[in-house]
């Protein structure tokens, strides 16, 4: 990976095998740009087509591009793609190679531990910052967006007397965990009921709309004030980013305060895992994780078999929870993580290489290296 000996840098973009709701690649401009910038790019057989993209159209863009694969994708100086691969896929990349993904280093340790054993480099995709501190990769408009509209879809269907579309109902009242950049984005998609058609029709039959109270640390420290609040809640989301993930951010006794109507969102998606001898818990306890095949949970979904004997999951309510929100809408989700990825791409590559990246260099090589393992 170094323009010095003139070799040619190969990019490896295999297909993401996880869920079936996972149709996610990067769109043809973006491989077009990675040609351009003077890659050879390696694409698995049927990269795009759950996006329903012939191979054609990659060809027609990028005409140097070939495709291989799942093994040879693997296989190249640079693997891009966007949710971790699985420890097997892990271990299919050469020693020395490097991998760019979103690998969320502060919350799976045991993943930063393996890829070290592996003798890989990597780019976390979420660690990717301005040197304000601010993500550069990230999509969290479709985050909150979607999980907004997948929210009060089953809020439609819960809500009681006198239902959700009538004019006589209370407004909606909606607790978020979290003020960063996320829970911003969460405000303006809540008071919109995560659709814009849907405000509208509802604002035009004058029915109530949406208040949303935003709490942080100082707030959630406080059990009795928490307790309060959650009794009048119709959807809690938890939009928070912890120091310390060990400790949720409401207890499960907690839940048994929300109305039985209410529906929990979560957007931060913190797993639930031991490692290092901790145990790691969803900043909301005794909620299951969700996928992009079910995102929506109810109280006896057999996920919550799933959740570890250490968690407390006896309160429970209608679950909403997706691993991958911004892939709802592969196609728009992928445009903008093109757009953003792009010049860290070009970068990447007319340093030729990982190599040539001086983490105190240009802007872009700066955010570089704060991403690196």
């Amino acid at each position: 990976m170094n323009k010095a000996n003139n070799h040619k840098i190969t990019i490896g973009l295999p297909l993401m095998h996880h869920e079936q709701g996972e149709k996610r690649g990067f769109l043809p401009d973006f491989i077009y740009a990675l040609e351009k910038s003077g890659a050879g790019v390696y694409l698995e057989h049927g990269y795009g087509s759950g996006m329903e993209l012939e191979a054609s159209a990659y060809s027609d863009a990028a005409p140097g591009v070939t495709f291989v694969s799942n093994d040879e994708a693997y296989q190249q100086d640079i693997v891009l793609i966007l949710r971790c691969p699985s420890d097997e896929d892990l271990r299919k990349l050469r020693p020395g190679s490097c991998l760019i993904s979103m690998l969320h280093y502060a919350t799976r340790p045991e993943r930063v531990k393996f890829l070290r054993s592996l003798g890989l480099k990597s780019i976390s995709l979420d660690s990717i910052k301005n040197d304000s501190g601010s993500r550069m990769i990230e999509n969290f408009r479709a985050v909150a967006w979607n999980g907004l509209e997948a929210a009060f879809q089953v809020l439609q269907n819960t809500y009681p007397e006198p239902g959700f579309f009538s004019p006589e109902r209370q407004a909606i009242q909606i607790t978020l965990l979290g003020a960063g950049a996320l829970g911003a984005y969460t405000v303006k998609a809540a008071v919109h009921y995560g659709s814009i058609p849907l405000h509208e029709k509802l604002a035009q039959e004058n029915v109530p709309g949406v208040i949303v109270t935003a709490v942080d640390y100082d707030i959630t420290n406080h059990a009795r004030i928490m307790r309060g609040l959650l009794s009048k809640t119709d959807i809690l989301v938890d939009a928070s980013a912890r120091v310390d993930s060990t400790r949720p951010i409401i207890p499960n006794d907690w839940l048994a305060y929300l109305p039985a109507h209410a529906v929990i969102l979560d957007l931060s998606v913190d797993p639930y895992q031991q490692k290092l001898g901790k145990n790691y818990t969803k900043g909301i306890e005794g909620i299951p994780q969700g996928n992009l095949d079910k995102f929506v949970l109810f109280p006896d979904d057999p996920a919550y078999a799933k959740i570890p004997d250490y968690v407390r999951k006896e309160n429970r309510r209608n679950v909403v929870s997706c691993y991958s929100w911004p892939g709802i809408h592969p196609r728009e989700c992928m445009q903008i993580y093109g757009q953003q990825l792009r010049p860290i791409m070009r970068i990447l590559l007319n340093q030729g290489g990982l190599n040539g990246i001086n983490p105190n260099g240009r802007f872009f090589e700066r955010a570089i290296g704060r991403a690196l393992l």
